[in-house]
Parts: structure tokens; sequence; C-alpha cells
């Protein structure tokens, strides 16, 4: 899973964190004109240049407060041009999340509804200094992988001219071997209904990553994908988990969706020996992709492949990814 948010603000989520006081948002439809024209030509424009992988022009529409942080976003931006490199971006939703009257920085939640009140979309802020800000999403038209942007912007008064400037960016691909998250959801749903349950919970860990470009936002059909995902025995938890194959028992710590390659591989952490050699390392890491087939041999059929990583002494180190094919 690539997504390297760079940002001063630390807004990756790993659990919703309390509503921060005297915070609100206006989505695109209920926003004021000039604010809507105003958000859309930034959005327009920025999102255009990361499209092109102008680095130049990113660079220097950046919020000072994030200046170090460059080199991550530019990472995030060129490991993305394949995605959507040739398409034309196109805004999706606009959110002016706006924090200005909080006393001190504070995770901050904001609920996102339309004119009736009938959806609502939540974002989740962690360590978010008081100030006014907008969530930018984007979909990149007539790309292979369906390329998505997401970006936050952050309203800088202390320039000579006020303005919008960039406070994190994040580019993620939205379809794989021209299949979306609505695909995999569907394919969740199949696999749960016929006794696969730990390609059921990968395939709705998939269509989750699909289906946005971020992972601290939260709507109505993506609490339901995820209570329809608690339904299903899928993977044991917590980690660590133990396999026996022959004489050996292998300690398997984790298991996610991974995208690396652009695939739908799934990374397997596991507590290596601390092989030296590289051959001898290869050797121990298909030993554990053969294990956990062996163990669960539905993932064989519904996944592309597999990456082992190898734990030793609080490092872990990518050591191979194999097609389901070529793992014994």
């Amino acid at each position: 899973m690539r997504l390297s948010w760079k940002s001063w603000i630390g807004m990756l989520l790993a659990a919703a964190p309390a509503a921060a006081m005297a915070a609100s948002c206006t989505t695109q439809a209920e926003l004021k004109p000039e604010e809507r024209n105003a958000l859309i030509a930034v959005g327009t424009r920025l999102t255009t240049a990361i499209a092109q992988q102008d680095y130049a022009m990113l660079q220097a529409q950046l919020l000072p407060a994030v200046a170090p942080d460059w080199e991550g976003m530019r990472n995030e931006v060129e490991q993305g041009a394949a995605m959507v490199k040739g398409g034309q971006p196109q805004l999706q939703e606009v959110y002016l999340l706006d924090a200005a009257t909080q006393t001190a920085t504070a995770d901050t939640q904001f609920f996102c509804s339309n004119a009736s009140g009938t959806l609502t979309v939540t974002i989740n802020m962690r360590a978010l200094p008081p100030g006014r800000y907008a969530l930018l999403l984007a979909s990149t038209a007539g790309t292979p992988q369906a390329g998505q942007i997401g970006l936050v912007v952050v309203w800088d008064s202390t320039g000579a001219t006020p303005a919008w400037k960039i406070g994190g960016i994040s580019v993620r691909q939205g379809a794989i071997d021209g299949h979306d998250g609505v695909w995999y959801w569907t394919k969740a749903r199949s696999q749960a209904a016929t006794g696969q349950p730990w390609s059921a919970w990968y395939s709705y860990e998939l269509a989750r990553y699909l289906l946005l470009p971020v992972d601290f936002l939260s709507s109505p059909n993506l609490e339901k994908l995820q209570h329809e995902q608690a339904q299903i025995q899928g993977p044991p938890g917590p980690f660590p988990l133990n396999l026996q194959e022959g004489t050996r028992t292998w300690k398997i710590e984790g298991i996610r969706i991974d995208t690396t390659l652009r695939q739908a591989d799934l990374g397997i952490t596991f507590e290596s020996m601390g092989i030296a050699d590289p051959a001898a390392a290869r050797t121990e890491a298909v030993a554990v992709l053969s294990a956990v087939l062996k163990a669960h041999p539905e993932l064989k059929q519904n996944f592309h492949g597999l990456w082992a990583y190898a734990s030793r002494d609080g490092k872990v180190t990518p050591v191979i990814e194999l097609p389901m094919a070529q793992i014994p």
C-alpha cells in the first residue's frame, strides 16, 4: 500500500479521533459561488500539474510549513506518474473545512452533510492546527489504472498575497486490471457467500483502497463495506499467526494488501531467522509463502501474487514478490 501523505498535519488516520469543537465543513454544492470557483480553479491547476509531473509549479505552491516534506511529496507524485499521466484530471469532490476558531492544535472531525442532511461524509484530521483547509478529490479519465488524486490545501494569509497552498498530496490507483473498487466489493461478497473468508476479507480491503485516494474519509457506503467485512470470519486477529509446516513453525506477523506493482498482491510479513545470504533468504521467503498458500489455498486463485517481508530485530525488509503460479 503506497500512500505517502506528507504534511505537518499528520493526517493518516489510525482510528477516528474524538471530535474537536469549532469545526465545520461545507460541501461543494453548498459553497458560495466565489469560494467554489476559487477552489475548483486551484484544484484544476494543481491536479493538472501532478498529471504533467510539473514539480517546479508544485513546489512553488507549497505551504511554507510543509516545505521540509517536499521530497516526500515529489516522490508521491513521481511514483504515481503511471497512474495519472496522459489522463485528464477531473475534480469529483470539494470540501471546505473550517477550523479557524479552534483555540489550539487538536484532533478534529468534520461532518460534511448535503443540503437535506440525508448524506454525511466524515473527515478526520489528526493534530490539526487552527485554520481553513479544503480537501479536493479528483480522478483522471483515460488512464488504465484510473488514477486518483487527493489534495489538502491550506489558506495561507502570511504572504503578500493570501492564497490556497498545498498541505498534502496523495496519488492512488482506482483500478487494477480494469477492475475498480465496486468490482472488488462485489467479488468480496461472492467469496464470502461461497466459503472463501480469507479471500473475501482481503477483497474488501482492496475495494476500500481503490474507492478513495485518502484514508481519513468515511462515508455511508464505506461504513456499509466495513460492516459487511466485519460479518465474515476472515484472518484471525491480532497477529502473529503460527503456521506449522513439517518441523518448522513460521511466525506470520501480518498480512495486508500490497499494490506496489499495481497488482492485487498480498504482503506477508514473517519473523525471519536473519539469514544474510541472499539465496538462502529467498529460499526462506519462498517457504513462508508456500506455507501460507497451503494453509489457505483459496488465496491462490483470487490474487495475483504474494510479497514476502522479513522481520528481524524490529527491521522489516522486502525479500521477494512471486506470482501465485510460481509459488510451490
